[in-house]
């Protein structure tokens, strides 16, 4: 088995066609079909000819990338496509290898691998540093294997967590891992990450997930909310009966709206009995409204029933309470601050700016 990431373009268009029809790869759409390349030779002649006055540079890892996705790419390896439209990752495995589609009018996907994507939203948060830092690595197609990713990413593929540098290398790797390739392309490897406005919030958000576990996750939101002029009274830690923090406004916490927030710090997602958990809750405590924190995410059952309860209900996942504290953060109180010591930094976000 091998990892290997498969981004679907720069802002990530063809998200959601790589999730619905099982395909990953796209781009390149410079260069026709990969097939007829049996030789490095062969690809990198094609790759000059296409890309004519780019730098060599950039035409060898264009031709390295595509060497990946045409012959080391095989059936049975773990693929996994950041998305950039919901910052969720997918993880799937490949049942087909590389094949061109002339007859898709997209030119941008007809380079495809079959996947089948097994898992398709992966937050974030489920992944520690080290393969955050892989799956910020700079190249569209690429071989994690630093840090043991390989069999990380399956531990993530198989139980939705990370189990962490060390809590791996206690453990065996996989025949296949241990052996080099035997092709006769240079495989690419991961690239060394690049500072990025993702990368960034990546590393916050590990900090803020080691430093609010448990409990502590529920008073950061309260203070979230405090920010927001809501009152809030903080369930004892312990069986909270699906209320861990009831909210209202006014000095009292006595005025319209009124909230019932539970909180889920596990990195795990979450089922539709903490969504229906939720919903007896509000009407147990005659709330209007309710907001389920779910760092690890839910699972399908979970989002359909917020989805048909929508009036009511309202779901933050990792990545949301993330941009909640951004928004909080100055009016904080100093020790809260104090836990999480951010500093505000404006940047050119060039990202948004590659054409």
């Amino acid at each position: 088995m091998t990892a290997r990431v498969l981004r679907a373009g720069i802002a990530g268009e063809p998200d959601q066609w790589a999730v619905n029809y099982g395909f990953a790869g796209g781009g390149f759409h410079e260069i026709g079909s990969l097939e007829p390349f049996e030789t490095s030779a062969v690809m990198q002649s094609a790759m000059e000819d296409a890309f004519k006055g780019e730098h060599p540079g950039k035409i060898t890892n264009y031709t390295g990338q595509l060497n990946a996705l045409r012959h080391s790419v095989k059936v049975g390896d773990v693929i996994l496509n950041p998305l950039k439209t919901s910052r969720k990752v997918t993880i799937g495995v490949v049942p087909k290898e590389y094949t061109y589609e002339d007859n898709e009018p997209d030119a941008t996907k007809r380079h495809q691998i079959g996947v089948d994507w097994q898992q398709t939203n992966v937050p974030r948060a489920a992944f520690k540093d080290e393969i955050l830092n892989t799956l910020n690595g700079a190249m569209s197609i690429f071989r994690a294997e630093r840090d043991e990713a390989e069999n990380r990413l399956r531990a993530v593929f198989d139980r939705g967590v990370d189990p962490g540098l060390y809590g791996r290398r206690a453990m065996s790797t996989s025949a296949a891992a241990a052996q080099p390739s035997t092709d006769d392309f240079d495989d690419v490897t991961e690239p060394i990450a690049t500072p990025t406005i993702q990368s960034i919030r990546d590393r916050v958000q590990t900090y803020v997930i080691e430093n609010s576990s448990g409990h502590k996750l529920t008073h950061l939101l309260a203070e979230i909310l405090r920010t927001k002029g809501f009152t809030c009274e903080i369930s004892p830690e312990g069986p909270d009966g699906g209320v861990d923090i009831l909210v209202g406004s006014g000095p009292l916490g006595l005025g319209k709206p009124k909230l019932v927030v539970e909180v889920k710090s596990a990195q795990t997602q979450i089922s539709s009995l903490v969504v229906r958990g939720l919903q007896s809750a509000i009407t147990t405590k005659g709330a209007s409204q309710g907001l389920l924190v779910a760092r690890g995410g839910l699972n399908k059952q979970a989002q359909n029933e917020i989805r048909n309860d929508r009036l009511k209900i309202r779901a933050w996942e990792a990545e949301q309470v993330l941009d909640q504290l951004f928004e909080a953060y100055e009016f904080m109180p100093g020790a809260t601050r104090r836990l999480i010591p951010l500093k505000r930094a404006w940047v050119l976000d060039e990202e948004d700016n590659d054409g």
